[in-house]
């Protein structure tokens, strides 16, 4: 008898152990099938939007144009891509053969580049600047110890230099770049950012050649006179011996700056990155040369970031 009682209390505890037990299991089975159920539902969204893919490319149809946040970008009347009026297109030419970088580009002149600091700069400002005077032919570099902006320009415009480059530092790390284009302007302020100096294997490798000068999206009026005034400081004539590029890229209001050697293996350009690279904002767009006082500014967003910055679809590059 005591056997008996002994064995149905056995089993009765298996069973209570049991029950305990089968909720956690049920639910690690339940998470795995949602989880294979979720991954078969994508699995079959994507061979429906392949399928539709491959069913328009069959029937002739265009491609269409994924949606990102350029190509949803709002209309703005600047924008120069999609000109069709013949007037509009000669005014614009007439504004490109008469504004203060046509003589550059109709080759008068070879541009000389000047660079300087705030009065104490630290070392990566200083290892920026000796880098930014490797790359850019023609390019001086001098410290500004107490000199103000426009002692400098004077001196540079007598010199015959035709741009001035200030590297403005904060924090200990270089965060603005001021370029006036000599002698008559204009100036543009960027906010600089994501700075990223050469190695000495890299800096090794760079030769004297004059470099090409890719400008890349700027679409708009004012993206036009950015690109021109950047382009401006480097020589207008390429030796492409040396197959060193330099790219200023424009995307979102953002100019990335990338140097590259390339060279031709089997038919197809493979690129080496050579340094430095770093990232411009646009602050400010001034007329004539620096003037922090009685400048007239032909576009700024200082004190107007919020009304003019309404959507991420906005932009003025």
């Amino acid at each position: 008898m005591g056997d008996s009682l002994k064995a149905i209390k056995k089993t009765e505890a298996r069973r209570s152990l049991g029950d305990t037990l089968l909720p956690a299991i049920d639910r690690k089975k339940t998470k795995h099938a949602l989880r294979q159920e979720n991954m078969k539902r994508l699995k079959q969204k994507d061979k429906d939007k392949k399928a539709r893919r491959k069913s328009r490319r069959d029937e002739g149809a265009p491609a269409l144009i994924p949606k990102t946040i350029e190509s949803l970008r709002e209309s703005d009347s600047t924008i120069l891509n999609n000109v069709v009026d013949e007037d509009v297109i000669e005014e614009i030419n007439c504004d490109l053969d008469e504004d203060e970088f046509s003589s550059y580009f109709r080759k008068e002149y070879e541009p000389r580049v000047l660079i300087t600091f705030s009065e104490k700069p630290i070392k990566p400002s200083r290892r920026f600047a000796a880098q930014l005077c490797k790359i850019i032919p023609n390019c001086s570099r001098i410290g500004r110890k107490n000199t103000s902006i426009k002692s400098i320009v004077a001196d540079a415009i007598k010199k015959r230099f035709t741009d001035v480059i200030v590297i403005n530092e904060d924090r200990f790390e270089p965060n603005g770049l001021l370029l006036i284009h000599l002698p008559e302007g204009p100036t543009a302020y960027f906010r600089l950012s994501n700075v990223q100096t050469a190695n000495k294997k890299q800096m090794k490798e760079l030769t004297s050649h004059q470099p090409e000068v890719i400008l890349n999206n700027f679409n708009t009026r004012l993206g036009q006179t950015v690109g021109r005034m950047l382009g401006s400081v480097f020589h207008y004539q390429p030796e492409f011996k040396g197959r060193r590029v330099i790219t200023f890229h424009n995307q979102r209001d953002y100019i990335f700056f990338r140097h590259h050697r390339y060279k031709f293996l089997k038919g197809k350009a493979a690129l080496r990155e050579m340094g430095p690279r770093f990232t411009l904002k646009l602050q400010s767009v001034q007329r004539g040369t620096f003037d922090s006082k009685c400048g007239e500014y032909d576009w700024t967003i200082f004190g107007k970031r919020h009304e003019m910055e309404t959507t991420r679809r906005r932009f003025f590059l």
